[in-house]
């Protein structure tokens, strides 16, 4: 018996990572020191951008969103939604991101798989400005079911320590604008598969009017990344805090931003929840409360600004592209 006849492929792990390290090329930024198969990344802090540089670090995955990829047979989009969720989990402490390292696990390694989710990841890292530095991929032949996988990312960004933003200045009075999300982004999805697949009894090639689309695509639309949107804020001093609306939706994410003694008054009139929101919380006849607290409901990051510079901040967000940013509520005293 040898590796291969026990369900460990060498070579197919040796192709996948000479394909890896081409995508990961793509993605070099001037602090890259090493190449895709070191032991370690190296990356170089460059001091002269930062005088007093504060390390921002987060990981975290794309949860059953992964079970609709296998469905659809369509893997090119998750490593944009890992790579954007995790830029966003740094950014709202001011952050810029400079380097991800990823971890793909599955039953049988094939390097045409494996370059396909690697194709997202490097896309949106340059789309981020930020480089691929390294990873794991690894092939568990008995644990995970065959065409099957999970994958992880691992961010490292970087911000001046004046300029943490970490919410401790929110007030009562300052004003919250939300950004609209390109759909589930990565949270949510245990009820929406349960909804549509299991209620519904629907496919992912079932097109749904109400959507203008199927619900494969519908439902694996890309995690928004905002770093280029909210970039100009954070450059005019205007931002006071940011909350990524992830699992949890607005009801969990946005107090943890908030200090003591201050509260968040949401109008929920204020902007036009999204079609797929509204089927799913119609179709699996979802209590109102239960969707804020599992959906982001079509905002996916919020801003805290002081009320003297909302209307700066409209501007800006709309200058960068952001023209359905809306003011959605305000800050009060608890």
């Amino acid at each position: 018996m040898d590796y291969r006849s026990s369900g460990v492929d060498i070579d197919a792990g040796n192709e996948t990572i000479s394909r890896i390290r081409r995508l990961a090329r793509s993605t070099a930024t001037s602090g890259v020191l090493s190449d895709i198969g070191s032991f370690g990344g190296l990356f170089h802090l460059d001091r002269s951008r930062w005088a007093d540089p504060v390390l921002v670090s987060s990981a975290d995955g794309v949860g059953t969103k992964l079970k609709v990829a296998f469905m659809t047979g369509e893997h090119r989009t998750i490593g944009i939604d890992l790579v954007n969720h995790c830029v966003n989990d740094v950014l709202v402490q001011g952050a810029e991101p400079l380097f991800v390292l990823d971890y793909i696990a599955t039953s049988k390694l094939s390097p045409d798989f494996a370059e396909h989710i690697v194709e997202g990841l490097a896309r949106a890292c340059r789309d981020n400005g930020c480089a691929l530095l390294g990873g794991e991929t690894a092939e568990m032949p008995g644990f995970y079911a065959d065409g099957e996988y999970d994958i992880a990312g691992f961010i490292v960004g970087v911000v001046d320590r004046p300029r943490l933003i970490d919410g401790r200045g929110l007030l009562a009075g300052d004003v919250l604008i939300g950004l609209a999300s390109s759909g589930l982004h990565t949270n949510g999805y245990s009820l929406a598969r349960h909804i549509a697949f299991d209620a519904l009894r629907l496919t992912v090639d079932s097109y749904v009017p109400e959507l203008g689309d199927t619900v494969g695509s519908a439902l694996l639309r890309p995690h928004r990344s905002y770093l280029r949107i909210v970039q100009p804020l954070l450059a005019a001093g205007v931002v006071k805090g940011l909350a990524h609306i992830t699992g949890g939706g607005i009801t969990e994410n946005l107090p943890r931003i908030l200090p003591e003694g201050v509260t968040a008054q949401i109008d929920r009139s204020a902007w036009e929840v999204p079609a797929l929101f509204r089927w799913l919380q119609r179709a699996g006849q979802v209590p109102v409360e239960d969707a804020y607290r599992t959906f982001n409901m079509g905002i996916g990051l919020i801003v805290a600004v002081a009320e003297a510079d909302v209307s700066t901040s409209l501007d800006l967000l709309r200058a960068a592209g952001e023209k359905d940013a809306v003011v959605i509520g305000a800050l009060a005293r608890a």
